[in-house]
């Protein structure tokens, strides 16, 4: 169970060796964490990532995971919450794609929209189902500001943020009052693997203010998390600029 400040002690990750998803972890065992659940695919990265929790004094299993096979999810993440309570699920698998590559191998999109999405929603509602079950529990959801309006840049990556933003925030109104919390996050451009070699947007911010961000959203009980915050007013200003306007900016 979660201490009296929000804090859980047992932790499933979703995207075992994700940078934000790894850098929460380790600021949750250092807080309170004892068990955590890694899931990904079998890699020596997530062996790796294991082994770094392990040396901060955490119980870590590691499962075999993947986003792309939805009909699995369910055996999958079933036999972790057999074992006992999971007080939070981070939901932080994704992919960023090759907007120009993708545009023109639609197939190769339609794998960023079922990684992003079609894999979340899976696993979001079975993990939902899970935490509702047992009475208890968070469910946090990796989002992006890319998600809040379409860019020419990104527009493929940034649907699939769209759906599973909306998702998520639908899937918290459904469990209001049931024990569970969803929270969503919205980062912006995050110093990762993921964005190495891209042009740093303004505001950008890294995996360990992400988590920061996390902890505190989590004492809060936020539904919605900005990081960094000012991000909020940036972004609602973006989504009413004409559209016209909003196509001569060099985003």
């Amino acid at each position: 169970m979660k201490d009296a400040f929000g804090i859980p002690q047992s932790l499933l990750v979703l995207g075992g060796t994700s940078e934000i998803a790894l850098a929460t972890a380790r600021r949750l065992v250092v807080r309170r964490a004892r068990t955590v659940w890694l899931a990904g695919r079998p890699s020596p990265a997530l062996e790796s990532a294991a082994t770094q929790l392990r040396s901060l004094g955490a119980e870590v299993h590691t499962v075999a995971f993947d986003a792309l096979d939805p009909e699995s999810h369910e055996t999958v993440l079933g036999k972790v919450f057999a074992e006992d309570d999971i007080d939070m699920v981070l939901l932080a698998f994704g992919i960023l794609g090759d907007q120009a590559h993708d545009e023109r191998e639609p197939v190769a999109a339609v794998r960023v929209a079922q990684t992003n999405y079609t894999g979340a929603v899976s696993a979001g509602l079975v993990s939902a189902r899970a935490l509702q079950t047992q009475g208890h529990g968070s469910l946090v959801v990796l989002s992006s500001v890319a998600g809040e309006r379409a860019r020419r840049a990104d527009f493929i990556y940034g649907s699939s943020k769209a759906g599973l933003d909306v998702f998520a925030q639908g899937l918290g109104d459904a469990l209001h009052g049931t024990g569970v919390h969803v929270m969503v996050v919205r980062p912006g451009f995050v110093r990762s693997r993921m964005t190495a070699g891209l042009e740093e947007a303004p505001l950008a911010t890294t995996p360990e203010a992400v988590a920061t961000a996390i902890e505190l959203g989590l004492r809060r009980r936020s539904e919605t998390v900005w990081v960094p915050g000012a991000l909020r007013v940036v972004m609602a200003a973006v989504r009413h600029l004409p559209r016209a306007v909003f196509r001569l900016l060099p985003l």
